[in-house]
């Protein structure tokens, strides 16, 4: 597994964390190849509470996934809620943990284990909440509902904190965000397109994660 300081410095290389939610394991590998191809370098693997074996079919995922493109992508889980989902993720391979709210032990286990913690929060209170409790990067979730002003008004007084944002991010407003001052963001079905998935489309998808990193790398041109 890589160091937190190896993972937090990926992480922040790459800006873009392919959410993986509901991708039938018979798809996974076309998926995961898909993303990779398309020039995506971290997976969020998310725990789905609806099934009572979310943490073994979760687990299993990150396992095979980092077992095999380990060398090519930096594997993390999603929706973690649980301190037992954080060291299920740990012991399967995952170098980081995302979840939707700020939960003091989640980022604490996280922490002790080494990987990077990345929690969800809304206002102000809940950055700095778990900014404190040693959060890496803070989510700004549902960041689509929040919409770019918001960001740019919360990080005038909280700069100092690593940002980044899940939802409403498309590949023409990547700008608009990186802009907005965040230092990644999360994608999911605007990228792992539901509809691709089901079909096996694996080339749409890794068209897709082009047009991301393609707007990325493209932002990234105009910094220098």
């Amino acid at each position: 597994m890589l160091s937190h300081h190896e993972a937090l410095t990926q992480i922040k290389a790459a800006k873009l964390v392919a959410i993986l939610r509901h991708v039938p394991a018979d798809k996974l590998d076309g998926v995961v190849e898909a993303l990779i191809a398309g020039g995506v370098r971290v997976l969020e693997f998310t725990f789905d509470h609806d099934s009572a074996e979310c943490v073994k079919e979760n687990a299993g995922k990150i396992r095979h996934t980092a077992e095999k493109y380990g060398d090519r992508v930096l594997v993390g889980c999603g929706t973690a809620l649980t301190v037992q989902e954080v060291e299920a993720a740990c012991d399967a391979g995952a170098c980081l943990v995302i979840s939707p709210n700020v939960d003091y032990g989640v980022i604490r286990r996280t922490r002790q284990l080494g990987m990077v913690s990345m929690p969800g929060a809304l206002t102000p209170t809940e950055i700095v909440a778990a900014h404190g409790a040693g959060a890496d990067i803070v989510k700004l979730f549902p960041a689509g509902t929040l919409g770019v002003d918001y960001i740019k008004a919360v990080r005038g007084p909280l700069g100092y904190i690593d940002m980044s944002a899940v939802g409403g991010v498309k590949p023409e407003n990547v700008e608009q965000f990186l802009d907005a001052g965040v230092c990644g963001f999360g994608v999911g079905g605007q990228l792992v397109l539901a509809s691709a998935v089901k079909s096996g489309d694996f080339a749409a998808i890794q068209a897709r994660a082009k047009q991301f990193t393609d707007a990325i790398a493209a932002w990234n041109e105009k910094r220098l």
